[in-house]
């Protein structure tokens, strides 16, 4: 880790003065599209407005022979349209494959102010953090960027999940890091192939009764462990995390379950890669309006955070206050760019 006199300075000379807050945005949902595709391009300026992120996949999902394809066309998109207050992403091929030093050589130089985040696959430590920020910073420099981009690790190996703590605090254009479940299982041995989600078979059955009888099983999250290690790196370094990909598009209530295990775990969004669930995103990472209403009443009574107060017969102090404040200040982002939800929270 870098002495803290070092931590913030450029890593090129002529790149743009590292971040040392994220910007505060909107990110319930980073949804994917295929650049290659061109009818999937020329519905961008409409999914933009839709979403809080839209992000042009160059990784898994592109065929080998649409690499180069999936490449210019992200690149065609991010000049032509004005996404507004939509974070513009995109995920760059693995650093080990043949393609993922030319996505980065070839966006920055292109569209590099208009890009906020590069997501980056596979990060199994802190170097491949320090090998794409002194990267980045070197075409920043070369090609005048003017704001720094940002790093999005996908924690998706046995080893990356080991080291993710070093991997959160590796460089100030960490942004956050997402869940990547498929490849997490295939890292760890996992015996499933689904994407995200639970399984029938993970699970803890019922203490034997008695008189004998069927005992109850109870599946269980897969993915509570990691969500919980990758949670705590990254809020405890100022980062965001979130869930990633949910593969079943037929089992929306599946979909929403997992979406809200992760939210209440402390993921402030996570990936759609298909319609049908954004708005399920939205709707579970967005918070419910009588935790708000509620929540702004804590606010109201302890103006200043301090003391204590009887609410509906319950205490409130300086603990339920702040996390009042978090889910206050959560509202007031959803309203800037959902109205609707905005006049339910009463702003």
């Amino acid at each position: 880790m870098k002495s803290p006199s070092q931590y913030y300075k450029p890593l090129a000379i002529g790149a743009p003065e590292p971040l040392q807050e994220l910007p505060v945005r909107l990110e319930r949902t980073i949804h994917f599209f295929p650049p290659q595709v061109e009818k999937m391009r020329a519905k961008v300026p409409d999914m933009a407005k839709q979403v809080d992120v839209l992000l042009g996949n160059l990784e898994d999902a592109i065929p080998v022979e649409a690499k180069e394809a999936a490449r210019a066309g992200f690149i065609e998109v991010a000049k032509a349209v004005d996404f507004g207050d939509t974070g513009l992403w995109t995920r760059v091929n693995a650093l080990n494959s043949p393609w993922g030093l030319d996505d980065l050589i070839s966006i920055v130089a292109e569209v590099g102010d208009k890009l906020d985040v590069v997501m980056i696959p596979k990060v199994e430590g802190p170097w491949d953090i320090h090998y794409v920020d002194q990267l980045l910073a070197q075409l920043e420099a070369k090609h005048a960027v003017k704001k720094p981009i940002l790093i999005h690790a996908i924690l998706e190996t046995a080893q990356g999940v080991k080291n993710v703590n070093e991997i959160a605090q590796s460089s100030p254009r960490m942004h956050g890091m997402s869940l990547g479940p498929a490849d997490l299982a295939a890292s760890r041995g996992m015996k499933t192939t689904r994407v995200g989600g639970g399984h029938p078979f993970y699970g803890v059955l019922a203490d034997a009764g008695s008189e004998g009888g069927e005992r109850a099983f109870y599946q269980q999250d897969l993915w509570h462990y990691t969500v919980a290690r990758m949670v705590d790196a990254c809020l405890s370094n100022g980062l965001k995390a979130f869930y990633g990909p949910f593969g079943d598009f037929q089992d929306s209530d599946a979909c929403r379950a997992q979406f809200r295990n992760a939210f209440l775990q402390g993921c402030v969004g996570t990936w759609t890669l298909h319609p049908s669930q954004i708005e399920i995103a939205k709707e579970v990472f967005s918070p419910e309006v009588k935790e708000v209403l509620f929540a702004k009443r804590i606010l109201e009574a302890m103006p200043d955070g301090s003391g204590a107060v009887m609410i509906d017969g319950k205490m409130q102090d300086d603990a339920t206050w702040k996390q009042a404040k978090v889910i206050v200040d959560l509202a007031r982002l959803v309203a800037k760019k959902d109205a609707e939800r905005g006049a339910q929270y009463g702003f």
